[in-house]
């Protein structure tokens, strides 16, 4: 008998404080309407998504439509090198890879400004429904196709930007904090002991994603999907994107994370002690991050956080067995 499916949680909303496309000055607007050849007569502005600055739908006098993403230093100064990390990413995709294409960027050393092609579709629905799910699944194996080995030659490697989430285990081990689970107190010296062959496990020479999440994928009506929103791309192995999606699916109920990844092609034959390592990383990110003071502009990310420590632990406890 199968293990049931673990029982969604209550998520957050992930969103910033978003500015309204009204709410740019006049003069990058103007910019806009330069890039686009016509000006923006349109705006609707889109919620979701961990940034404070704007993310809206424009639509023109000649009836060109795009995405533009805009944001400057203020409230959350860290918010213009994100925007300017995406614009590199997205200028070096593939073509064929299942992503939206960048039309043009302006930087003025204040606000960043990126003009994207409008993807027509939506987010999967939460909870997961099981025809969307094996669409984003399919789209994984597609994308991991096109984007090894990387198209960014000077794209950093996931084990080099994110080291710390598998070190935060030991920096907590000598006392560890008194919210933690009880799981997690009792095996923190194990969780801890997940970061000793991190260079090796979970390597690779692909470029990924690494935020998918439903409200990071769109679902057009002609059956594809369009990962969108780039700025945390890394080098990593080839199933590091299919993982995280597989935690949102845990997150958001619809499927079981650890079914996802005995199943599918991008897994089933990796190595169990490679995800393994890599959910390891992942909680001791989670169990630190939501800990610490919010960042300005940003007032549910640290909810968001725990409700995936929650999750990652519950998976690990029934991986491992511990």
């Amino acid at each position: 008998m199968s293990a049931p499916e673990p029982e969604p949680v209550d998520v957050p909303p992930a969103r910033g404080m978003r500015l309204p496309w009204a709410g740019l000055p006049d003069s990058v607007q103007d910019v806009v309407n330069a890039m686009l050849g016509s000006p923006v007569t349109a705006a609707v502005n889109e919620p979701g998504g961990f940034s404070p600055g704007v993310a809206a739908r424009v639509a023109c006098t000649n009836g060109r439509r795009a995405f533009v993403k805009a944001v400057g230093p203020e409230p959350n100064p860290t918010s213009p090198e994100l925007h300017r990390r995406e614009a590199r990413i997205l200028a070096a995709l593939p073509a064929r890879a299942p992503v939206p294409r960048l039309l043009g960027v302006h930087d003025d050393g204040t606000w960043v400004v990126l003009v994207i092609e409008e993807v027509a579709g939506r987010q999967p629905a939460v909870p997961w429904v099981r025809a969307e799910l094996d669409r984003v699944l399919a789209a994984m194996s597609a994308l991991a196709e096109y984007l090894t080995p990387s198209p960014v030659a000077d794209a950093s490697r996931f084990v080099e930007v994110h080291r710390h989430w598998f070190t935060r285990w030991a920096e907590m081990a000598d006392r560890p904090p008194s919210d933690l689970s009880a799981w997690e107190r009792d095996h923190i010296e194990r969780l801890a002991g997940s970061a000793e062959r991190i260079d090796e496990l979970v390597a690779g020479d692909t470029l990924c994603h690494v935020d998918v999440r439903a409200d990071n994928l769109l679902l057009t009506d002609d059956g594809a999907v369009t990962v969108v929103d780039w700025p945390w791309a890394c080098v990593g192995p080839s199933w590091l994107d299919l993982v995280l999606l597989a935690l949102n699916v845990g997150l958001h109920g619809g499927g079981d994370p650890e079914l996802i990844v005995t199943e599918h092609p991008l897994t089933r034959a990796v190595e169990r002690e490679r995800v393994t390592a890599l959910l390891c990383g992942l909680a001791g990110f989670f169990a630190w991050e939501r800990r610490q003071p919010a960042p300005p502009g940003l007032p549910t990310l640290r909810a968001f956080q725990s409700a995936h420590e929650r999750v990652v632990v519950e998976w690990l406890a029934r991986r491992t067995s511990w």
